[in-house]
């Protein structure tokens, strides 16, 4: 796999993967809506370990910088 994912996207889905689980924690998110937030967030954690997003690659996004 080859790296599309930069350092700042990979910090913004760190940070919304630990919110959407504080969030949890705590019993703001409930129900249904909380699983679903809950995959979102792992997903997101995933694609920030190993800097490659799936759906970037499919679209063919890329916002990791190009060495010249």
């Amino acid at each position: 796999m080859k790296k599309n994912m930069g350092g700042v996207d990979r910090i913004i889905r760190f940070t919304v993967a630990v919110g959407v689980g504080v969030l949890y924690y705590f019993g703001i998110v409930t129900g249904t809506i909380a699983y679903v937030l809950l995959t979102l967030a792992v997903i997101f954690l995933l694609t920030s370990f190993v800097s490659f997003c799936p759906l970037y690659s499919l679209f063919g996004l890329s916002t990791c910088k190009v060495k010249n």
